[in-house]
């Protein structure tokens, strides 16, 4: 063999070499220039502390007064006033812009629940509800920031318990003894921005929350779940909810993970969330 022809074939070696350490195609099949990526991990639903809002620990709200007037033959208007005391109604809260999330443009108010059903936001210290007579009903009202998180401190929240008889006459209760779990937040429609941060509050009646108490609170979000066992009283936000109809259900559970008896205990509300116009 010449000599041009025996480096000719060292060359040629070591070019194979050269090829098959750089994975230009090895006998395994692989390829280090392959760009595939690792599945990317599921959505879960997550939650976060909402920061600490401005306390109004002076603020006082109480019912002055209810009135009962029968409306036709089946159900009775209920007129209930207020006092509210070291607190502004319809004044934005300071923080409002920060907390980036749903907030209303017309300022703090009360929140109006009856019988643990979607609350109507009071503007004004007065409201009308439309019950049926002959019928047992469970009022809880609370100041509210105006980006819906209730004031928790003592005064700010009242319960009042009521029956209508066959004639409209309102006679008063006793109110429980046994605690009592009211929803809150989230409630109706969420839209865009609103959408990233979403505010979970609830208020909790006697009963403190922690080893003897705690709320079980069940997400659910349109393929996504989230079960919580919460034993610390305090606002949340909830984020990467799905677009569309979400659901969460309230149950007041004792120290046996058990759910409490009594009224006013367990609740599941529906909301919805949406990109941008129509919401769905």
């Amino acid at each position: 063999m010449s000599s041009n022809t025996r480096w000719g074939a060292i060359a040629l070696c070591s070019l194979s070499l050269f090829a098959s350490s750089c994975g230009g195609g090895g006998n395994d099949g692989t390829n280090a220039a392959d760009t595939t990526q690792m599945p990317a991990a599921p959505r879960e639903i997550t939650t976060s502390e909402v920061p600490a809002s401005p306390e109004f620990n002076d603020a006082k709200l109480v019912i002055t007064s209810v009135a009962t007037e029968k409306q036709g033959k089946d159900s009775a208007k209920v007129n209930f006033t207020f006092s509210v005391s070291n607190y502004e109604l319809k004044s934005q809260t300071s923080d409002a812009e920060g907390k980036q999330c749903n907030n209303s443009a017309q300022g703090q108010h009360i929140h109006f629940i009856l019988d643990n059903k979607p609350y109507v936001a009071l503007y004004e210290p007065k409201h009308t509800a439309t019950v049926a007579l002959n019928s047992e009903h469970y009022v809880l009202v609370f100041l509210s920031r105006s980006y819906h998180e209730s004031l928790k401190n003592k005064g700010a929240a009242m319960v009042y318990h009521f029956k209508i008889d066959k004639d409209g006459k309102l006679q008063e209760m006793e109110n429980p003894k046994t605690p009592m779990v009211f929803y809150s937040r989230p409630k109706g429609d969420y839209l865009g921005k609103d959408t990233a941060n979403v505010l979970f509050d609830f208020y909790v009646w006697n009963a403190e929350l922690g080893t003897d108490y705690k709320v079980k609170a069940e997400v659910k979000s349109g393929k996504l779940k989230k079960e919580m066992e919460i034993a610390e009283w305090k606002p949340q936000f909830l984020h990467n909810l799905d677009m569309g109809k979400s659901s969460i259900k309230l149950t007041l559970i004792d120290k046996n993970g058990k759910s409490v008896d009594g009224p006013m205990t367990s609740v599941t509300r529906d909301f919805t969330l949406a990109a941008d116009e129509p919401i769905k």
